[in-house]
């Protein structure tokens, strides 16, 4: 039995989360579904493995570039667990839409995941999860999960609607200010090459899934999304994202 774990996670909250699942697993691989040249053609699984898959809920839809790239993965039967991971407002279609991929790729879906991380864009947030206590329950969320997948069991009722909810742009393009040194170091990470190596003070809008990467690991802390509309969108999410959420297994 291989133990893998999946992750597109651009500003670190989403393998956070996968790791404290995994955190009991044996021998535990993992394969970074951020990386633009990679060969995701060349992952292939058996029966015998169990794999998560997690990546985070932009807008309550997983981010079609990671779903793009799973999708040249070769499941093979493989047994595995879904996680979509949100800034505490609501993961909504995400985890059945990663779900229906998956089987696509050829895996067998058995359980799914919620978990709550601070948000990317607005990190007031869920501030600070998933913290100790996220980690323990998502540790045990893990040990039921490799459990099933040793035993055998069927696929959950996992919740969200088909069709899809429509896409939507959050319209946040991380922008540098005076501070950066143009030393390419956003450039060379962004996971759908939005920021031109040289000229990386700007970022191409319809490129730009605004995942926050170069906000997060800009060592200037040059690159900024618009105060304003910061500003704005944080009193419109403020209803939905006061009360903490807690974190699901669906299993």
């Amino acid at each position: 039995m291989r133990c893998v774990q999946m992750i597109f996670s651009p500003t670190g909250g989403t393998e956070k989360a996968a790791r404290a699942v995994t955190k009991n697993w044996p021998e535990v691989e993992t394969v970074d579904l951020s990386l633009p040249g990679e060969d995701y053609g060349r992952y292939e699984f058996g029966a015998d493995d169990v794999v998560l898959i997690a990546m985070p809920s932009f807008g309550g839809l997983a981010p079609q570039v990671a779903l793009d790239r799973l999708a040249r993965v070769r499941g093979n039967g493989a047994k595995c667990a879904v996680a979509a991971v949100y800034g505490n407002r609501a993961y909504e279609d995400t985890l059945v839409q990663m779900a229906d991929a998956a089987e696509k790729s050829g895996f067998q879906v058995i359980a799914a995941v919620s978990a709550v991380a601070e948000h990317s864009i607005i990190r007031q947030y869920a501030a600070g999860r998933p913290d100790t206590a996220d980690c323990g329950q998502l540790a045990g969320f893990g040990d039921q999960i490799l459990t099933k997948a040793r035993a055998g069991g069927a696929k959950p009722a996992i919740p969200g609607n088909r069709p899809y909810k429509k896409a939507g742009g959050s319209g946040f393009v991380p922008k540098a200010d005076s501070a950066c040194t143009a030393c390419g170091l956003c450039a060379a990470r962004c996971p759908v090459q939005a920021i031109d190596p040289k000229d990386p003070k700007t970022a191409d809008g319809k490129r730009c899934i605004s995942c926050m990467r170069c906000v997060s690991l800009c060592p200037q802390g040059a690159r900024k999304v618009n105060g304003v509309m910061l500003s704005a969108a944080a009193l419109a999410l403020k209803k939905a994202c006061f009360v903490p959420k807690k974190n699901e297994l669906f299993l």
